[in-house]
């Protein structure tokens, strides 16, 4: 038989080891501290819901997808114009290439534009409503604005000027 004093030892002993190695899992600070490392600026998403996900300042990117079964697109675009779009043809091929000085130009207004803000998901309290309809993602550094291509959908005006730019660019497409 185990001596009571040897037993709370052990107990104790264990329910500190344990202590210890559950705190080597999270850091002190509540849940809206500030990350303690940030990933690269041009590409920083964060992901999350209803419009918490964001890219760096100056950067766009743009997530395709037709329907519920469709492959999904992305194209990823940098401050300076470079763009890179993966399956934007739906088979498969990553492509890329860049803006042209005009196009860096708008691309930038658009993303400065002091209404994109409230274009956002977010703000507009964005539900998807269509179904097979091709659903366009943009992420911005105010947040995720998405858009359907279904009739009647009121578009985001800034949001919109965004999508058309970068879909007469590059191979990415503003309708099904």
């Amino acid at each position: 038989m185990v001596p009571a004093f040897r037993f709370r030892l052990v107990s104790f002993s264990v329910a500190a080891l344990l202590a210890v190695s559950l705190a080597g899992c999270t850091r002190p600070g509540n849940a809206d501290d500030e990350p303690t490392s940030r990933p690269a600026e041009s590409m920083a998403v964060q992901p999350g819901l209803g419009g918490a996900a964001t890219v760096g300042k100056g950067t766009v990117s743009l997530l395709q997808k037709l329907g519920s079964n469709g492959p999904l697109r992305t194209l990823n675009v940098e401050p300076d114009g470079r763009w890179e779009c993966v399956d934007c043809a739906g088979d498969g091929v990553t492509s890329s290439g860049a803006l042209g000085a005009e196009q860096v130009r708008r691309l930038q207004v658009l993303l400065d534009d002091p209404r994109l803000p409230q274009e956002t998901d977010q703000a507009r309290q964005y539900r998807v409503t269509c179904i097979d309809a091709l659903t366009s993602s943009l992420l911005t550094s105010v947040g995720m604005i998405t858009t359907q291509d279904c009739p009647g959908e009121e578009q985001p005006l800034v949001a919109y000027e965004i999508l058309l730019l970068l879909t007469q660019a590059t191979p990415a497409e503003p309708t099904a």
